[in-house]
């Protein structure tokens, strides 16, 4: 199981237009530099009125499949 761990700093704005479909996927930069691109659907279960803001690690198996994701 491999992970990457992200800072997001999401406003609402920015999550109303990943609800409504007008994109799909969150683009960001790893703690380790390395450039990643998830699909933002994994982030509901976190969105607070004030948007998504935190430190996550996301699991992901070998093939790259997403697995989990906590808060940290």
């Amino acid at each position: 199981m491999q992970q990457i761990i992200v800072d997001i700093a999401m406003r609402p704005d920015e999550w109303i237009k990943l609800y409504q479909g007008v994109a799909t996927d969150v683009h960001t930069t790893s703690r380790d530099g390395r450039s990643v691109r998830f699909p933002a659907r994994i982030l509901s279960r976190f969105y607070l009125r004030d948007g998504v803001r935190g430190s996550f690690r996301i699991l992901f198996d070998d093939s790259g499949k997403f697995s989990s994701i906590e808060r940290l």
